[in-house]
């Protein structure tokens, strides 16, 4: 056998690396493709003797996002990152069925008609007091086992970059007052802001607090821990919680502490802290005090930043407060749209509220809602790459 001269050798070099780079292209390129929505035919099915289907809207610079008219909820949103790949953010199935699960009820959808936790399934309005059902350990989260999230609602496609979702709760669900209708219209522009429109109506007095409870990972669902995820919320005070993560009525000022995220910073840098607060919620899972920073009409709620995608969510609002959970409860139970399955911290919510507990806490900002008042709120989710 011939030696290797060392001009020979130079070339298969050459050859080598621009193989490997051939190879690394094709396998973007494979990525990008392996990418995409739900298969809208398979994605159907019955729930409750009605029929569930994917709703698909479209911009003009790549977005791509899916919704289900069951529990009005996003199943994808497809991003481009700063390397030209596209990656699903929203955690969640490929099929309607998948949805229909009592133990894990809360990838994606509307939640309400009280978002977040009401304590000890109790509260009184004009002297009467009602009773919800109790189904987070001692108290109501968002809204009880029949909530809206488990709602099949109406759902019809107002134009290529908008869906609306209507739904109605008779007097007495899971324990609130009032004939109550709902109505959400999700709407991409191409901007790609993502905004989330929520109407609501009531014959008898009740309380509404509605929010959407995405899962989200800016490197794209089943990509690893959002741990590295970096985080800027709007906010200099919190709601600190009891251990059963009902709000103590007071309002914590957040500098210096494992919830100050007044600048940028990693989730994971301050999650393990010794902090009795972060023991309660096994991490965070805690109400953030907006403080008036504004973007237009909007309270400016955060900043969130994929570690490995560049993909930049910025989410702005009408509400006063923002929930952060960082996924502490997930556990490997189900399996997600490509595969991979719900891991411990692999995705994290940031829901857009009025404070937790509010009918309880008279010091919080009023969610009553009386008959011939219009509940009506937005929220948006801007994306962009650095």
């Amino acid at each position: 056998m011939k030696k290797l001269t060392k001009l020979s050798f130079a070339l298969l070099l050459s050859m080598s690396i621009v193989g490997c780079q051939q190879q690394t292209h094709k396998h973007k390129e494979a990525v990008q493709q392996a990418v995409s929505l739900p298969d809208s035919v398979q994605f159907k099915d019955t729930i409750k003797g009605e029929e569930v289907s994917l709703f698909v809207l479209k911009n003009n610079k790549g977005m791509e996002a899916a919704f289900t008219n069951f529990g009005a909820r996003i199943v994808s949103l497809i991003v481009p990152g700063k390397d030209g790949v596209n990656r699903d953010v929203v955690l969640g199935f490929g099929k309607a069925s998948d949805y229909n699960n009592a133990q894990e009820p809360f990838f994606g959808p509307i939640v309400g008609p009280f978002g977040n936790r009401i304590a000890k399934g109790k509260f009184k309005l004009d002297g009467t007091e009602y009773t919800l059902p109790i189904n987070n350990g001692v108290n109501t989260l968002h809204g009880g086992f029949e909530g809206l999230y488990f709602q099949v609602w109406k759902g019809r496609l107002l134009s290529d970059n908008a869906v609306e979702f209507t739904c109605q709760l008779p007097d007495g669900k899971e324990g609130f007052p009032g004939n109550r209708n709902f109505k959400v219209v999700y709407s991409l522009n191409d901007d790609n802001e993502l905004a989330i429109d929520y109407e609501a109506t009531t014959d008898k007095k009740t309380v509404l607090n509605l929010t959407n409870h995405a899962y989200f990972n800016l490197n794209g669902e089943g990509s690893g821990t959002i741990l590295n995820h970096q985080l800027q919320i709007f906010a200099d005070k919190f709601t600190p919680v009891d251990s059963t993560l009902i709000p103590t009525g007071e309002l914590k000022d957040i500098k210096g502490s494992a919830f100050d995220f007044t600048a940028l910073k990693e989730i994971g840098k301050d999650i393990e802290q010794d902090d009795e607060q972060l023991k309660f919620g096994k991490g965070y899972d805690h109400n953030f005090v907006l403080n008036g920073t504004k973007h237009g009409d909007y309270n400016y709620a955060c900043q969130l930043i994929g570690d490995k995608s560049g993909i930049v969510m910025d989410v702005y609002t009408q509400e006063p407060g923002l929930q952060f959970y960082s996924g502490n409860f997930m556990s490997d139970k189900v399996t997600l749209k490509n595969g991979a399955t719900d891991s411990f911290r692999t995705g994290l919510c940031l829901e857009t509220q009025h404070f937790p507990d509010a009918p309880n806490q008279p010091t919080f900002a009023s969610t009553e809602v009386a008959p011939g008042q219009l509940y009506k709120t937005k929220s948006i989710y801007r994306f962009s790459v650095k």
